[in-house]
């Protein structure tokens, strides 16, 4: 029996490393991403931190840090912008805007997630439209039309103008929530003499429950933050807080910085707050996943 023999590296060669070494060694792409993961971070902690300082410095001019703090300016932006009725519109058109989008999207994305038509990779397609195209390109023929109706700037006007991106974004979500409900319980209950809207109202709503609540926060979030549709409808009796916010800042004249960082830092953490809920009933991995386990 020949004694096996391993090949040796040519003279003055190094050795290559082992598997396990070279896979401990960070490669350039990684070094690549969390370099750019951390200056993203770096200039969003930034941003952001830098608001709310100004949201809660007595004055603050060309000091790294403002010479004190304080939150009258939360007041004092309340009273100057008017917020109890830019908040109670901007609650009106979100709400109306969940409710409406829910009673279209439920039975829309359960009809998508069950049933096989020929239409119907058609019609999936023209609902991701308005998720992916920029608002503007359908936003700006939308809002001459409710012009054109005698709409705009009405909180009818203003709702409906919402709708358009919120209705595909709602059917896109819940569909992966439909598909993961076990169809062998709808089945067992159509056995029982169940009729379908039985079946559908005692099964399969609650356990869509989570998905619907879900649903329902990140539309909330959405329609707040929706800022170009609404801007192209909304009068001055009919603007939501973003809105606003976008005329606080533009707006000829003389106005406190601080009072507007208050406003902004009050959006913020409208935001941040319905998004943490959201976040509690779903998981973006499904959603990515198609519903899958």
């Amino acid at each position: 029996m020949r004694a096996a023999t391993s090949a040796s590296p040519p003279a003055g060669t190094a050795p290559e490393p082992a598997g396990d070494e070279r896979r401990r060694r960070p490669g350039f792409t990684k070094l690549m991403t969390i370099g750019v993961l951390g200056f993203f971070l770096v200039m969003l902690v930034g941003v952001v931190g830098s608001v709310l300082l100004s949201s809660i410095a007595t004055r603050w001019l060309n000091t790294w840090l403002p010479e004190g703090f304080t939150v009258s300016w939360f007041s004092a932006a309340w009273a100057e912008f008017g917020l109890t009725q830019v908040l109670l519109v901007t609650f009106q058109v979100a709400i109306s805007v969940l409710v409406v989008t829910l009673v279209i999207a439920i039975p829309a994305a359960y009809v998508l997630a069950r049933q096989d038509f020929p239409a119907k990779r058609l019609l999936t397609v023209l609902f991701l439209l308005p998720v992916v195209v920029p608002t503007i390109t359908y936003g700006v023929p939308l809002a001459t039309l409710l012009y054109k109706l005698q709409l705009a700037q009405t909180l009818p006007g203003v709702i409906l103008i919402n709708l358009v991106p919120s209705v595909p974004f709602a059917i896109l979500i819940l569909i992966p929530f439909v598909e993961q409900v076990d169809e062998s319980l709808e089945k067992a209950a159509r056995i029982f003499g169940a009729p379908s809207w039985q079946v559908f109202a005692r099964v399969v709503l609650p356990l869509l429950a989570p998905g619907i609540i879900a649903t329902g926060i990140l539309l909330l979030v959405r329609t707040i933050a929706l800022f170009d549709l609404t801007f192209l409808v909304a009068g001055p009796t009919t603007q939501t807080l973003v809105v606003k916010l976008f005329y606080a800042v533009s707006a000829a004249g003389f106005r406190s910085p601080q009072s507007i960082d208050a406003m902004a830092v009050m959006y913020m953490a409208t935001n941040v707050v319905l998004l943490a809920v959201a976040f509690k009933f779903i998981n973006p991995s499904r959603i990515v996943g198609g519903g899958a386990h």
